[in-house]
C-alpha cells in the first residue's frame, strides 16, 4: 500500500502545531520522506485532529431501520468527524445472547461506514429487570453492557450484574432513572412544566440511581460509567466517587450544556430523555467539564421519524439526532467563547472515551490511522434537510455554527470528504 501523507496543522499536547503525519498500511508511522510513489495531501492550513468518538449512539438495526440504518448512522458520524461509535442495544432483538448480537455485527461487518463497537444488554430483552445476560459469552464482542433508556431497578440485580462484569473486564454503561419516580413525566419538573401544565420528571429519577450504583460498584470492584448525566446531583456524586480513587466515569450530551429549561419550545425536538434541566444544573455540567469529574462528551444520537417527532412535547417519543452537529456547536459555544481550549474538547470527545472504553485509533506513532480534518474558519447554518442521518429531529436548527468536517479517515480509508464546490 502507498504512503500517505497529510501536511496540517496537527493538534499535539493539546496545542496547533504545523507538520504532517504518515499513514502506511492503515497505520501512523514515523516522518520519511516521500517518495515519488506517494501521496501527499496539502490541507492548507486545516486542523488536523484524532478521529471522534462516541460512546453512545442509537443506530435503530437491527429492528427499526425506517428510524435509521447502520449505513446512513455511521454515514451521518463519518460526516460529523467520527471515526468510532458504541451502538445502545434498544435493538429488535436486543443483544442479550451471542446469536442476537450475531444479527446487528452482520450488519455492521456488511455495512459500516466507520468501526461499530457495540454494547451488550444487562438483562435479557433489556428489560431493566429479570434474568442477567450470560456476560462471559459476550464480553469479548462487546465495548461493555449496558440496558440504556432503563435503569436496573432491583438493587440486588445490579450488584451481581457489576461482579460478573468486573470478572470479565467490561464496564457497567448505566442508563439511571429510577421508576417509580417518573409518573408519567415527559420533561423537566421545573418552571416550564409548571407554567404550561405538562407533566415532570424529577431530577431525583436520575441521581437516586446514580448514588445507588456508585456505591455498588465500589462493593463489587467493578469500572462504572454514566450515561448522560443531566443534573447537578449527579455530576457532585461522580466528583465524591473519583476523589475516593473509585473507577467512576460520566458523560453528558452537548444538549445539556448548551440548552435548559427556559430554552423548552412546544415542540418535539426538544424532547429527550433525560430532559433538558435548570439553569442551575447546566452550569453545573459546565463546572463538571471544565474541573475533569466529566470526561466525556457523547451525543445520545436517538433518531425517530419525522411524524414521531411532530406530536410536541407532549406526545413525540424521546429523542434528538445531534452526531453530526455536535463537534461544530460544541467549537462555537465552548472553545471560542473560552470555556474549554481545543484541546480540553478533543479530549472529552475523543481521547477520553477512548481511554476509558480502550478503543483503538488515533494519531500517534503505531494507532490505527483515525482522524478528521476540520474547517474551524467554515461557517454556516445547521439544516437538518442537509443530515446523513435519517433523523431530523434537533433543537439546533438554524444555529449558526463554525467548524466543518472536510475529511474522515478510519484506518488510513477515507470514509467521508466535504464536496466544497457542491
Amino acid at each position: 500500500m502507498k504512503t500517505f501523507y497529510v501536511n496540517a496543522a496537527v493538534l499535539r499536547n493539546g496545542t496547533l502545531v504545523g507538520g504532517r503525519i504518515v499513514v502506511e498500511n492503515g497505520r501512523i508511522v514515523p516522518d520519511c520522506d516521500p517518495s515519488g510513489n506517494d501521496r501527499v495531501v496539502d490541507l492548507k492550513g486545516r486542523v488536523l485532529l484524532p478521529g471522534l468518538v462516541d460512546v453512545h449512539v442509537h443506530l435503530r438495526e437491527p429492528g427499526a431501520p425506517r428510524k435509521e440504518t447502520v449505513l446512513t448512522g455511521t454515514a451521518a458520524a463519518a460526516r460529523g468527524g467520527y471515526t468510532t461509535v458504541c451502538s445502545m442495544p434498544n435493538l429488535n432483538p436486543a443483544p442479550d445472547t451471542v446469536a442476537t448480537l450475531e444479527e446487528q455485527l452482520s450488519i455492521i461487518r456488511r455495512d459500516a461506514k466507520i468501526r461499530v463497537i457495540p454494547y451488550g444488554c444487562i438483562t435479557m430483552g433489556q428489560k431493566g429487570c429479570g434474568e442477567l445476560v450470560d456476560f462471559e459469552a459476550l464480553a469479548d464482542k462487546v465495548v461493555g453492557f449496558s440496558d440504556d433508556g432503563r435503569g436496573v431497578q432491583s438493587e440486588e440485580l445490579m450488584q451481581e450484574a457489576m461482579r460478573r462484569a468486573a470478572k470479565v473486564g467490561r464496564p457497567i454503561v448505566a442508563h439511571c432513572e429510577v421508576d417509580e419516580l417518573l409518573k408519567g413525566g415527559y420533561i423537566h419538573d421545573g418552571a416550564y412544566c409548571a407554567a404550561h401544565g405538562h407533566k415532570g420528571i424529577c431530577s431525583e429519577s436520575e441521581w437516586r440511581e446514580v448514588e445507588r450504583d456508585i456505591r455498588l460498584a465500589a462493593n463489587a470492584g467493578c469500572q462504572y460509567h454514566v450515561c448522560h448525566v443531566s443534573t447537578k446531583e449527579s455530576v457532585e456524586f461522580v466528583r465524591e466517587a473519583k476523589a475516593r480513587g473509585e473507577r467512576v466515569s460520566c458523560e453528558t450530551a452537548p444538549h445539556y450544556l448548551l440548552l435548559n429549561e427556559n430554552d423548552l419550545q412546544e415542540e418535539g425536538r426538544f424532547k429527550m430523555n433525560p430532559p433538558l434541566r435548570s439553569k442551575e444544573d447546566q452550569e453545573a455540567l459546565l463546572r463538571g467539564i471544565k474541573d475533569g469529574t466529566i470526561e466525556v462528551i457523547a451525543t445520545d444520537h436517538a433518531p425517530h421519524t419525522v411524524e414521531e417527532k411532530s406530536r410536541g412535547l407532549a406526545g413525540s417519543l424521546m429523542g434528538i439526532v445531534g452526531i453530526e452537529c455536535a463537534f461544530p456547536l460544541l467549537y462555537t459555544c465552548l472553545v471560542k467563547r473560552g470555556v474549554v481550549t481545543l484541546g480540553e474538547l478533543v479530549r472529552l470527545m475523543s481521547l477520553n472515551p477512548r481511554r476509558l472504553f480502550r478503543l483503538e485509533g488515533g494519531i500517534e506513532v503505531g494507532d490505527k490511522a483515525d482522524f478528521v480534518v476540520m474547517d474551524l474558519e467554515a461557517e454556516y447554518k445547521i439544516d437538518p434537510e442537509e443530515f446523513l442521518s435519517k433523523g431530523r429531529a434537533t433543537p439546533f436548527a438554524g444555529w449558526t455554527v463554525n467548524g466543518r468536517t472536510m475529511l474522515t479517515v478510519v484506518e488510513g480509508r477515507e470514509v467521508y470528504t466535504y464536496e466544497e464546490n457542491k
